[in-house]
């Protein structure tokens, strides 16, 4: 029946509840490990939404700073430029209010998203004024 010699004060009974009671922990943890997974893809899409947010406001500064030593508007390609090359491809820059003394760019990101069909952020945006020179 058992390998070991019954430990001294336990009975059959308990010996045999304890077997019944192995790969317990087991069962909890799958049922617990959907939640891990999705604490750690929000996790993850936080981390991109904040990411994407830094270079919208990268390409926002760099397109503000380039019109304000012209007397153009917000120039979209050195904002561009200044970002990584994935988030490049999903922003736009927009001149916002430019005036003879300041310039204003405005960098719009679109959030990746991890789950296919799941759009948890829509858009990053960020905002530049300078003066001009």
């Amino acid at each position: 029946m058992s390998k070991h010699p019954p430990t001294p004060g336990r009975t059959a009974a308990a010996t045999t509840v304890r077997r019944r009671d192995r790969g317990q922990v087991a069962i909890e943890y799958l049922g617990f490990l959907p939640l891990l997974l999705l604490v750690g893809l929000l996790a993850i899409q936080a981390g991109l939404a904040a990411y994407a947010a830094n270079q919208a406001g990268t390409g926002a500064r760099a397109g503000a700073r380039m019109a304000s030593m012209s007397t153009g508007d917000c120039d979209e390609q050195a904002g561009l430029d200044a970002m990584s090359d994935w988030t490049a491809g999903r922003a736009h820059i927009e001149d916002r209010s430019s005036s003879s003394d300041k310039v204003t760019c405005t960098a719009r990101v679109d959030v990746p998203n991890i789950i296919p069909g799941v759009h948890l952020w829509g858009t990053a945006e960020r905002s530049s004024t300078m003066p001009r020179t």
